[in-house]
Parts: structure tokens; sequence; C-alpha cells
């Protein structure tokens, strides 16, 4: 099981995880510094760049992009306890302005508040042993704020950076690629705190610590931890400066038993939008989708379909030489698992570092099955039957990734689904292609089909299922920005040219990271097809 690299399919890295699971990252600013090294540079670029800076020069700026935009990730999940608090504490604001008689009908509600900071609390303990489990490929310590600065942000543009958002403002989708705005798709099925959004469960710009007790328990983390934070302006959380906070973090106990890495030092945080951290809460929701019980519905809706697919035209199967299947937009990773564990050699691919950190942790550091506990609802008070239904945990992995039986060969390849396939080693090189809530990711979704096609072997089989809410729609605020939305009569006519036969056809209805429990649910009528690529006449 390796990891490929997009740029000549050359074996990179080698599998060194939990039970041969891996979910690393593939750098964009990597295998750039690596064509710098294998080709000599054309007329165009030695105009580029100037003689004492060369390639060199323009892999650091690059390289000062990536941990710049790594910074601002790893600072969002950080400010994720501040900025919940600070949710806390507005509700507390309101509380306080009813008059006697009313503060006395609701007389649960600073209880209520309570146990929210505790939930807080035991999701801040998940995102730190998550952090304090990733290994950041690059020199997170490396300055990038003296000499590069304006080179930087000459490149910005550009963005090169794992998340496009950081550059352009634009998001990245739990699907695999970026997304427009914090004004749509970023509620994962329930509303926003920052405001009302398109219904639509993913990420756009796209969340279970070793915790047994319940919110009623007795047990929370130290007050060093639940530190206050500042406010800048309405939509820019600061980190306060709270060495102590970070130099030890308690486990469930209370015992203060970790060192954090240097790169969480509060020095190396930035200040983020509140949408940023709006990410962290879709990622703890999204969990639930692929790793949790409760997501089991969901899974059955959209996973088990495509695996009695797969497994229908496949019958055959072999584990010494197991046919390949690529899942596109394979966010925390569970239907590549599941895939690979039918009898695929499987490769997921994923654009997002937000959801790339945490399907590594759940994959490669999960001990036992139901080993953590979140507690995903809590960021929204409305819709709710009752504050149990809300404030009710959580817990993960449903399954022990290690232990699930996974073919040879399974791995995750993080990177641009275009940029990473599109290179001609990837040609013919798949007996099967799965996308699932992936299609309307593009910015150009007949690209999206034409490498496809291209990728799959000849009679490969290609199974989609999801909806055609195109991420790029309506992106205000961004210039030029392509967004190509067709209807689903023109996608498979687009397939059609392309080469793809239509086998079967059916419409799955589906919710995506809903709450179960919640007043509003919000469902999909998704496109599901079969398609098999033609062989040669």
């Amino acid at each position: 099981m390796v990891f490929v690299d997009s740029e000549d399919s050359e074996v990179i890295w080698p599998l060194c995880c939990v039970a041969c699971l891996v979910t690393l990252l593939t750098l964009r600013a990597n295998e750039k510094k690596k064509r710098g090294r294998r080709r000599k540079m054309s007329g165009d670029e030695q105009q580029r760049f100037s003689s004492d800076g060369g390639v060199h020069s323009h892999s650091k700026v690059e390289e000062a992009l990536e941990v710049k935009s790594l910074r601002r990730i790893i600072s969002a999940f950080l400010n994720y306890s501040d900025a919940a608090e600070e949710d806390v504490r507005r509700y507390e604001r309101s509380y306080q302005k009813l008059s006697p008689a009313h503060k006395a009908l609701l007389s649960e509600f600073p209880l209520k508040c309570q146990r929210l900071r505790r939930c807080i609390s035991a999701n801040s303990y998940f995102i730190m042993n998550m952090l304090q489990a990733f290994e950041p490929p690059l020199d997170m310590s490396q300055d990038i704020d003296t000499c590069e600065c304006d080179h930087i942000e000459n490149h910005s543009k550009g963005c090169v950076s794992g998340e496009k958002s950081f550059c352009s403002g634009t998001s990245a989708s739990t699907s695999g690629r970026p997304q427009f705005s914090e004004i749509e798709h970023a509620n994962c099925g329930e509303e926003s705190n920052l405001t009302r959004k398109s219904p639509d469960g993913r990420i756009s710009d796209q969340e279970a610590p070793m915790i047994s007790e319940s919110v009623d328990g007795s047990w929370s983390l130290s007050p060093k931890y639940t530190k206050e934070s500042e406010f800048v302006g309405s939509n820019d959380v600061k980190t306060t400066n709270n060495q102590e906070a970070l130099d030890s973090f308690p486990d469930h106990n209370g015992n203060e038993n970790y060192s954090v890495h240097d790169w969480l030092d509060p020095s190396f945080q930035l200040n983020v939008p509140l949408v940023d951290v709006d990410k962290v809460r879709c990622i703890i929701r999204s969990i639930v989708r692929d790793w949790a019980s409760e997501g089991w519905k969901e899974r059955d809706q959209c996973y088990t379909p495509i695996l009695e697919e797969l497994d229908r035209l496949f019958p055959n199967r072999s584990k010494d030489g197991p046919p390949s299947c690529l899942v596109p937009g394979a966010g925390l990773g569970r239907l590549a698992l599941e895939i690979s564990c039918l009898g695929f050699a499987s490769q997921g691919n994923e654009f997002s570092y937000y959801m790339m950190i945490c399907s590594s942790f759940i994959l490669n550091q999960s001990q036992t099955a139901g080993e953590w506990t979140i507690y995903p609802w809590i960021h929204s008070n409305c819709n709710s039957f009752s504050d149990n239904d809300q404030i009710r945990p959580i817990s993960f992995p449903d399954i022990h990734p290690a232990s699930a039986g996974i073919t040879e060969g399974f791995s995750m390849c993080g990177g641009d689904f275009i940029e990473v396939y599109n290179d001609p080693s990837q040609e013919g090189a798949w007996d099967a292609v799965v996308t699932c809530f992936f299609l309307d990711t593009a910015h150009n979704i007949v690209e999206y089909i034409e490498i496809i096609s291209r990728i799959l072997k000849e009679r490969g089989v290609w199974i989609n299922l999801g909806p055609l809410l195109y991420h790029f729609a309506d992106a205000y605020g961004t210039e030029d920005e392509m967004s190509i939305e067709l209807s689903l009569e023109d996608v498979k006519r687009v397939c059609f040219n392309y080469g793809f036969e239509l086998e079967r056809e059916n419409t799955i209805e589906t919710t995506y990271t809903a709450n179960p429990r919640s007043m509003m649910q919000n469902r999909y009528f998704a496109a599901f097809w079969t398609m098999r690529k033609k062989g040669m006449l």
C-alpha cells in the first residue's frame, strides 16, 4: 500500500501506521519542488524567476504559503473552544436581559449553559488529541512573515496551498474540492451560528475523546484550558496567549500528561474568521455520518447501494489481484474503507486538510471501537425537541478500523482530484470509480467527467450517487469564479459523449450529516447510476 505521487506515479511513501491504514497528506508544494529538481526550466520560467532566486526561491514561497495555510487550519481547530464559549456567553447575555418573571419560567437555563460548557470541553479534548497525533509534513516553525511577505502576497491569488480558501477566500468541501464562501453549504445539515445558509449538508469551504461520562457527570477539563478569548471585530477570533494551557493538556481524569508540539504554541497561531471555526463544527458532525452508530441510516442510504452494486459487478474478486477502485472526495474515509473491506484495492482521494487531519487520526490512531465521545449537536439551539436531544453524546468509531478486514492496497491520497488524476500515468488505471456527493463540487463538471472516463479501464465501471447542488453557484464576492451548472439530463448527455453507457439508474432519498432528532430535515432525491466505459471497437 503506497501513496502515488501525482507527478509521475512513483512510490513516494511506505505505509507505517496502525494495521497499515493510512491517511497522509500529499502536498502540492512538495510536488512542485520535485518538478523543479526533475526538469529543466522553460524559457518562460527563466524569465519569471531571477537568477538569484530560481526554482528554489519559488518553492520557498510556495512552502511558506502551505505553512501559513496549515497554520490557519490548525488555528481554526484551536479556536473551536473560544468560539463555542463565546456562543454560550451570548446565550447568557440574552438570558440576563429577561425580566425576573420570565427568568423564573426558564430557571433551568443556567444549568443548560454549564452542560454546554462541559460538552465543549469534551469536543476540545478530542480536537487536542487529534492535533497531538498530527505530524505536519512541513516545518511549521519557520518564519513566514519576514523577507518573503511580498512574494507570498504576490502568489496568493494562485493559491498553491492545500486549502484553497486560504488564498482566494473560497472554501474546500468535504467531497475534496474547494467551494465558494461561507454564504452557502456550510451548515452541515443544521443551522449555522454565522448566518442562515443553504440546506446542503456539506462543508462549504468544507468533529470524541476517551470519555464515557454523560454531560450530567462531574468530569470537565481543567479551567486552564477553558480560557477567555478576545474577539476582533465581529467576525474574527483572536486566540489568547495562554502558554500554560498549551504546555500541558489534561486527560479525562484531569491529569496533565501531554506535551504539545511547538507548532501548537500560541505564537504560531493566526487570527481566523469564524467561518473557519464553523468548518471545524462541520467536521464534528461529519464524524457522526461516517464513524458513529447514529450515522448508520445515512450510510445505509448512500453507501449500501454503492457497495451492493460493486459486489454485483465484480463477483469473482481475488485477494491476489483485487480490482482497483478510486473514491474521489473521500471525506473522512469510511466509504473507501468499506470498499476495501469488500475486496477491492481502494484508494480515497481528499482535498480538504480539515478532513485529512481528522480521517488520519480516526484511521491510524483509533485503538478500540467507541473510544471517543463528542457532542456534535450543541452548536445550534434551533429545532430541538428537547435539551437532552441537543446535548446528547455520540461515541465513535462504531468499528475499529484496523480490525475491519481491509484488502491490501488500501490508501488515502491527499490532493486536488483534477491535479492528481489528470496525470498521464493514471490513464486506464482503475477498474471502478465511485463518486458519492462529489460531482457538484466541480468548477467544471465536464472536466470531472472527462477525467473519470480517462482513468477508467475499458469496460470500467463508474458508480455515482449525489445531488447537483453546485458549490460555486451564486459565488458572490469572488471574481470570475467558474461554475458550470448542468441539469441531470445534460450531465448524462456529456457522460455519453465521453464513452459511457448507462446500465442502471435510480433516485435515492437521503440526508447529509443531518441530526436525526431535529425538527428540520433537509432531504435530497439523489441521482444514483451505474455507467460503464465502452470498450474499443
